[in-house]
């Protein structure tokens, strides 16, 4: 407790003196165009904010960013927030960056609906900020959001879904678990609805059955998307709902760290693998797809979002506006964010090698 209330208090400190600082960076601002719709220097400081290293798209995005804003001409600011589980950690390096005179600041939040604070900062000071893959909440200081569309993930995985399950056993009906990702995402609850957008109506019909009867997010969320925190949901599952020869047909699982825990579950009970979906295209979940364990993933390309933010940042520097192609879909608790969405694909063993054929490390997995 007495560290939690030192670090509060450390990021409050930091937070009033870039507050102090920002009359000064406005000043400065309006002298040279920084941080307004002139645009502002082509060598500046753009800041960029990451969660902690739990997916191999987020160790690859850090990556992407340090090079891709060194090659197009441009100083960069790239932090992961600590394994901590309060989001302390990302808004202080935030405050930094707002105080070390940032230009643009890219975050992708570690928690969605608290990093409000430092958005109105950002505002304040002439900083303009685009969320990048989770959608920051209650704010009107957001300026823009990029990412995949999330809704269209979650459609995707449960069609997915019902087409695996299919595909095993001609008729159902079909029995099924739900996992949902951690709750200080906004992105779980995205993704999940858009699936239960194709599952409810079976659901409803009869044709899919929730073995457990955790049918909302909030029985179904994994805290900070952990494996082991889904592995042992799974394993509490097998035990009270399947431990009588009950047979579990599918799980919807939001992504491939996940998807891996919970057949890990499955295989040490001795059971059949159900039909599991997943997403990120991660290479052992890739592995597993071709082996003809995992069914589904999802490919969102790390390398096309962060091209396409880079492109963002450039069209801001020269004093242009971004491209956007959604303008309805994102409504954050205060605004409907101006975005820029990507399309994802869905990959299983009978198109992967296809959906990889450009990509260099999963390409020769699907051989």
């Amino acid at each position: 407790m007495r560290k939690f209330l030192t670090s509060t208090v450390a990021v409050s400190a930091a937070l009033l003196l870039a507050l102090s600082a920002c009359g000064d960076n406005e000043r400065e601002g309006s002298d040279s165009g920084s941080g307004s719709d002139k645009g502002f220097a082509k060598d500046s400081l753009i800041g960029v904010a990451l969660p902690s290293k739990t997916s191999e798209n987020w160790v690859l995005a850090g990556d992407l960013f340090t090079n891709g804003l060194k090659d197009a001409g441009f100083k960069s600011d790239v932090q992961y927030a600590g394994a901590s589980t309060t989001v302390a950690d990302q808004q202080a390096q935030i405050t930094a960056m707002i105080t070390k005179g940032a230009k643009v600041i890219v975050i992708g939040a570690t928690d969605a609906a608290q990093l409000s604070t430092q958005v109105a900062a950002a505002k304040q000071a002439g900083i303009k900020v685009v969320a990048y893959d989770r959608l920051i909440k209650n704010t009107p200081d957001l300026d823009y959001y990029i990412a995949f569309d999330n809704f269209k993930v979650g459609q995707l995985q449960g069609q997915a879904l019902l087409d695996g399950m299919k595909a095993k056993k001609p008729t159902g009906p079909y029995t099924i678990e739900l996992f949902s990702g951690s709750p200080d995402d906004n992105n779980a609850g995205v993704f999940f609805n858009g699936a239960m957008d194709v599952l409810k109506p079976a659901i409803d019909k009869g044709e899919v059955i929730v073995g457990s009867g955790q049918t909302k997010v909030e029985q179904t969320a994994t805290q900070g998307w952990k494996a082991e925190n889904a592995q042992s949901r799974m394993d509490t599952l097998l035990t009270s709902t399947y431990g009588s020869g009950k047979t579990l047909d599918g799980v919807l699982s939001p992504n491939d760290t996940l998807a891996r825990a919970i057949i890990t579950s499955v295989k040490g009970a001795g059971k059949p693998i159900p039909v599991v979906t997943g997403q990120d295209s991660e290479v052992e979940s890739v592995k597993s797809i071709m082996a003809g364990e995992q069914y589904s993933t999802i490919n969102k390309d790390t390398r096309k979002l962060v091209a396409e933010t880079i492109k963002m940042v450039q069209k801001l520097q020269a004093g242009e506006e971004p491209e956007i192609n959604d303008t309805k879909s994102y409504d954050n608790g205060n605004k409907i964010v101006p975005s820029y969405l990507l399309a994802p694909i869905i990959v299983t063993k009978a198109n992967a090698a296809q959906a990889y054929a450009d990509d260099p490390k999963l390409g020769p997995l699907t051989k």
